[in-house]
């Protein structure tokens, strides 16, 4: 499909987005709870740009919003940019101390908040409520340990009630894809410690090099992908370096280039 982002003509593929356009434009634009691996949210609002035609031009989240041929799409008129730091401007006044929101305000020109400081508490405080960690949790991993409570400002994310979550799996996946770094998770000896969540999982040595892991997290694996049991116990670290050998040895180069049968 053929769109026009600032002027320029851009081609993206069937079933893209706008940010897909955008970005193939050249242009980058911010984003907190978009990810590629993920259905796509629209939380952040730092991805506003403005679909000119078809009309009536309007103010749309690019990393939603359907791409279709023929669009025209404007990334710098007035209300993009003004919506844009209106949002980077809340999330500042909600995470005053989050090194990434300081910066994203720095990067559109705004120094501080118009609106009243009133920063998440607890454990969340960096938190921006970008839904990353409970979309991978549910979306990804298929444990949906954790989940949105609350309303207005008293929004957040836990387990349910605040207490230890049995649904948790202690992967990590929600603070390794936590923009903010707002998740802790710790290990300590054959211990996982998610502190956000008031969750322990315990670990497992992994039977070739020793190092702890949380096999809870590889439990669904097995009946996706029919490896040996033997395989699913070892660590993700083993796991690769095995499934590195293997392919090593199923496509043996010899010295001539061609593959040794």
């Amino acid at each position: 499909m053929y769109l026009t982002v600032n002027e320029r003509p851009v081609t993206v593929p069937a079933g893209a987005r706008l940010l897909q356009a955008v970005r193939a434009a050249g242009v980058v634009l911010p984003t907190l709870c978009y990810h590629e691996g993920l259905a796509p949210y629209g939380a952040c609002r730092l991805c506003m740009v403005t679909l000119t035609s078809p009309p009536p031009a309007k103010l749309v989240a690019a990393c939603v919003h359907p791409a279709a041929a023929g669009m025209i799409v404007n990334t710098e008129t007035p209300e993009a940019v003004a919506s844009r730091r209106l949002a980077v401007e809340l999330l500042l006044s909600r995470c005053p101390q989050s090194e990434v929101i300081k910066n994203l305000a720095a990067a559109m020109g705004v120094r501080e908040s118009r609106f009243p400081v009133t920063p998440a508490q607890g454990e969340m405080d960096l938190c921006v409520l970008c839904g990353l960690c409970v979309r991978v949790c549910q979306e990804a991993i298929g444990a949906s340990a954790i989940g949105f409570v609350g309303r207005g400002g008293n929004r957040k994310v836990s387990t349910p009630f605040e207490l230890h979550s049995e649904a948790c799996l202690g992967c990590g996946a929600c603070a390794e894809i936590c923009p903010t770094g707002a998740i802790r998770v710790e290990d300590k000896g054959p211990v996982r410690i998610l502190h956000t969540w008031h969750t322990q999982v315990e670990l497992l040595p992994c039977p070739r090099c020793g190092r702890f892991f949380a096999p809870q997290a590889m439990a669904f694996l097995p009946e996706q992908f029919p490896e040996s049991e033997s395989f699913w116990r070892l660590c993700p670290t083993c796991r690769q370096q095995q499934t590195a050998r293997q392919w090593v040895q199923q496509h043996k180069l010899t010295r001539t280039g061609s593959r040794s049968d």
